[in-house]
């Protein structure tokens, strides 16, 4: 026979139930399953009511019940190569800021520099059914590119705008970029460039467009580093120093990220060059240090908010049945000019 204590104790562990929710909310329980599964269709005083007996009855919402129930997961997965000094920070932190008030869950794979590592996290996280990929390189291998067409979800490539998409890009022209940087540089009378650059498809792209444009404006044939090593393990003092101690002559110098140009100025400043004056430097990412440096480093800005923007836009129209009116976004680019060119 049960006791009275043993009943007592069961009915105190029992998991709260959205009935018990929708009880303390005042509300359906039909409403309590729309303000956890589509946030936006029910008034911000009604999401708060219904948090709040959340709060109150200890309440944990399954939302993978409701999202297999209406072939949704609720989950995006955004794929980046690293995180020590990343590009892509400010674009996961939009996505994530504008997607969680939808109730979606962003959850970070990292891919390293490597195809066959973004081919691996691709594969693994295709099994666990996200309703969107966020790429900020797209992947190289074929077999991986059919696989995510097949796999009738949101796939967004950011930080690049490629001519056939997987699905939706939202980024710039590196190419572009690249030309753009030859125009900026003969505009200011640089006629010796040296560029230093990773030898990863988009760093290769700004070099090529660079060189294109340089050859049409009859500029001197840049001198040309590339750098097989991962982007962010390039030593931007240790190549300069090559180049300059096995007799390389520049006058202006374009970097592949501001990371290896802070590298360069410090080893001009170590060999008592100045800049611009001897030797000027152009990075490529406006990151918060590049403005600190002495001097203060001219580089290329990518509004990196405004892809994240973008991109949570697009998913959540595709929620709602709407497709964006274009599968190319193109975001732009700025040069920064600084003291430093």
């Amino acid at each position: 026979m049960k006791t009275a204590r043993t009943q007592n104790a069961r009915a105190e562990f029992t998991a709260p139930t959205l009935e018990n929710v929708a009880r303390v909310a005042g509300v359906s329980t039909a409403t309590i399953s729309r303000a956890l599964n589509s946030p936006q269709v029910v008034t911000p005083e009604t999401r708060e009511r219904v948090q709040r007996a959340i709060e109150s009855t200890g309440y944990v919402p399954n939302l993978l019940a409701g999202g297999l129930a209406a072939k949704r997961s609720r989950l995006v997965a955004a794929l980046v190569p690293g995180i020590a000094t990343s590009f892509f920070n400010a674009t996961i932190e939009a996505i994530s800021r504008a997607l969680a008030s939808a109730g979606y869950l962003v959850v970070l794979g990292l891919t390293g520099y490597e195809s066959e590592g973004a081919d691996t996290t691709i594969t693994s996280l295709l099994t666990r059914r996200p309703d969107a990929l966020i790429l900020t390189s797209a992947p190289a291998d074929a077999r991986t590119r059919a696989r995510l067409r097949r796999a009738r979800l949101t796939v967004i490539e950011t930080w690049d705008l490629p001519r056939k998409p997987l699905d939706v890009a939202i980024g710039f022209s590196h190419w572009d970029a690249g030309r753009a940087l030859a125009d900026f540089v003969v505009e200011r009378g640089f006629g010796r460039p040296l560029v230093i650059t990773h030898g990863l498809s988009r760093g290769r792209a700004r070099m090529e467009g660079f060189l294109e444009r340089c050859r049409e404006l009859r500029v001197r044939a840049p001198s040309c580093d590339v750098c097989v090593t991962a982007p962010f393990s390039i030593d931007g003092r240790e190549r300069l120093a090559r180049f300059l101690d096995q007799g390389g002559r520049a006058d202006v110098v374009l970097c592949s990220s501001d990371l290896i140009a802070q590298g360069v100025l410090a080893e001009a400043a170590r060999r008592g060059l100045s800049c611009p004056g001897d030797l000027a430097v152009v990075g490529f990412g406006n990151t918060e240090s590049s403005a600190l440096t002495v001097p203060a480093l001219t580089t290329v800005r990518i509004d990196g908010t405004a892809i994240g923007e973008r991109a949570a836009e697009v998913l959540l129209h595709r929620s709602r049945g709407q497709q964006p009116a274009t599968r190319r976004i193109d975001i732009g680019f700025e040069i920064i000019a600084r003291e430093s060119a």
